[in-house]
């Protein structure tokens, strides 16, 4: 029985994020009966499915309505749509008011199912930070949880291990995968005395860390609070439809509460056209074409978007694309592809080329660094050869790679490990040149002579020019926030052709110059793909995530690039500037109607029939207008 108890109560869980979702649709459904069984004439039948129809697509609204009525002590929408309902209900014409519910009731249940969805990342990043760590005291080892760290204490952090909390390396060096905090591609190489951050990966070797932080200060959690912060920080659209949400319902349900009295003693009306005008009024005055206005036309859009490769998280963000006067990239796998690649290499000229690349991807062939991995990937493709095995080969943790292979002692690595003045020197100083075009270069040396460079380099994607200058083509600003150095950062952005760039960047950093950029151009778009980019796409009017990108970045994100096209852009933001032409028709059109109709019932000119149908028939209408969006 419990077993039973439990697989019951786990469906009933999966169910309960799309409550709404299913009751509006249900709701749906009995309408299409209630409808069917009044076109064949079973009237208290038709009566029955349209009152379940209520009931179950009302709920949800109606019990919010009025919670947020007795909260706020005012009246809102959600109250007007209940009592347009019941008004129609109240004069006979049950479809009407079916209809009213479920559109609002659909429209409540996707924005409740995009708010559960925007918490997500907040999980996601948290899984990211490790529970536990390896205490080192007087010499015991000991595994406790991270929240029991304090200032001070010394940690083990072995290789392939996330450091667990921010700190200072005390013994040891290795290399560092930062990206998950800087965005860096290239890991670093960290010694004694430098800072480690939490959240970062130890590739290499085993390092001792001294806790500089206490565990709710690392900039791991800084993130994770910006990230929070951000969203929950409402938009001006937002707030500007919560003051015209109390204004609109007010206004509403005071005329009609007049027009249920004043005709009688002032126009010499009938009780009974007094409230039969007054009922035409609820029903005309309910707000159907202006809910219909925006939502076919946001879910056109959506669909076209998703069609081509693009996905939007919400009407607002699809608003907001028409408006952005400035656009954030992240450099690492947004401009460029993310890995760094052979753009360079100089031999030897006293030495053979073959040789020299076989002996190269041999060794770094038995070396998990990102760039080792590049050079062996290079020379692969240079050459057939098999890989020779090395007769000895040892790591120096932070330095490079030294082996023996074919009667020959070679080094592989930075220039210090290979000889400073001899690093310098070859190829006539080419190195140094390199570096300035924010190149990483990478020595050989065979016995006691350098023997050849790599230089590697991320690369930018082939349609990242082309994409910013389609960008820049519709007056938008661009910019680049990266965590690489100065020369690095200064190479990429001449060849992406952005405006500008900010090197060095942290997270809080990004975040920084976002809400700089807001202060300037009032509404700007923030492009990434990694852990870092995520509090400055929460602090971005949009956040645009690419596909290929970590899963807080893609939740984070307001706008995801399914297929890592950048163009893509562009065309996001055309469709936005179509949304809002349209829905701006659709918006002038059923004001009008609503406007029209009003004053034909108050000059007695409208009868019911006639009202509903031009209260429905705009609604048809703007409908179809917003379906041109499909195409």
């Amino acid at each position: 029985m419990k077993e039973k108890a439990a697989r019951h109560e786990s469906f009933f869980d999966k169910i309960k994020p799309h409550s709404e979702l299913i009751a509006a649709s249900l709701s749906g459904v009995l309408i299409l009966i209630g409808w069917m069984l009044g076109s064949a004439e079973n009237g208290s039948a038709s009566v029955a499915a349209f009152l379940l129809a209520y009931l179950i697509g009302g709920y949800a609204k109606a019990k919010e309505g009025i919670e947020e009525t007795i909260k706020n002590k005012e009246l809102n929408v959600e109250m007007l749509m209940i009592l347009a309902a019941i008004g129609s209900a109240i004069i006979g014409y049950w479809t009407e008011g079916a209809i009213l519910i479920f559109i609002f009731a659909m429209s409540g249940a996707l924005e409740t199912y995009t708010m559960n969805k925007s918490h997500k990342e907040i999980s996601s990043l948290m899984e990211l930070q490790p529970e536990e760590a390896l205490l080192v005291s007087n010499g015991i080892e000991q595994v406790i949880h991270v929240s029991k760290l304090t200032v001070g204490d010394m940690i083990l952090v072995k290789p392939g291990e996330r450091v667990p909390s921010d700190g200072k390396i005390s013994r040891g060096n290795s290399t560092i995968d930062e990206a998950a905090i800087t965005g860096e591609s290239i890991p670093v190489t960290k010694t004694s005395g430098e800072d480690v951050f939490a959240g970062t990966v130890n590739l290499t070797g085993s390092i001792t860390v001294e806790i500089t932080k206490p565990n709710n200060e690392t900039l791991f959690n800084k993130i994770i609070l910006l990230v929070q912060s951000a969203q929950s920080e409402k938009s001006p659209s937002q707030l500007f439809i919560e003051r015209f949400e109390g204004t609109y319902v007010k206004v509403v349900l005071s005329v009609v509460l007049l027009m249920m009295f004043l005709p009688h003693f002032l126009l010499g009306w009938s009780w009974t056209e007094t409230f039969y005008r007054a009922m035409i009024l609820l029903v005309v005055a309910s707000p159907c074409a202006l809910v219909a206005s925006i939502m076919p036309a946001t879910l056109s859009a959506i669909s076209n978007g998703a069609r081509h490769g693009i996905l939007f998280k919400g009407g607002v963000h699809l608003e907001n694309l028409s408006n952005l006067k400035a656009i954030a990239f992240d450099k690492t796998g947004t401009l460029t592809k993310g890995k760094p690649v052979v753009t360079d290499v100089i031999i030897n000229e006293n030495m053979s080329k073959t040789d020299v690349l076989l002996k190269a991807a041999s060794i770094e062939g038995h070396s998990t660094h990102p760039l080792a991995q590049s050079i062996v990937n290079y020379v692969k493709g240079e050459l057939t050869a098999p890989l020779l095995q090395p007769e000895s080969i040892e790591d120096v943790s932070g330095w490079g790679v030294k082996a023996f292979v074919d009667g020959a002692d070679w080094k592989i690595g930075k220039a210090d490990f290979v000889g400073r003045s001899k690093a310098d020197a070859f190829a006539s100083g080419s190195a140094g040149k390199l570096a300035l075009q924010g190149k990483t270069v990478v020595f050989i040396k065979r016995n006691d002579e350098i023997a050849a460079l790599f230089a590697l380099k991320d690369v930018v994607r082939e349609e990242t020019k082309s994409a910013i200058e389609l960008l820049k083509s519709q007056g938008i600003y661009t910019v680049m926030l990266t965590g690489d150095s100065s020369n690095t950062a200064k190479a990429i952005a001449a060849e992406s052709s952005v405006d500008a760039y900010i090197a060095e960047c942290l997270p809080e950093t990004k975040v920084d110059e976002l809400k700089k950029l807001k202060g300037k151009y009032t509404t700007v778009a923030m492009v990434g793909d990694g852990i870092n980019d995520a509090p400055a796409m929460a602090t971005a009017n949009v956040g645009i995530a690419m596909g290929e990108g970590t899963d807080v970045a893609l939740e984070t994100a307001d706008v995801v690039l399914m297929k890592n096209e950048l163009p893509k852009i562009a065309e996001a933001i055309r469709l936005s500037k179509r949304m809002n032409q349209i829905v701006k028709q659709n918006v002038v059109f059923s004001i009008s109607v609503i406007m029209l109709l009003i004053i034909t019932n108050f000059l007695q000119i409208l009868d019911l029939p006639f009202g509903v149908i031009g209260h429905e028939g705009s609604t048809i209408l703007v409908i179809l207008n917003s379906l041109r969006l499909l195409r």
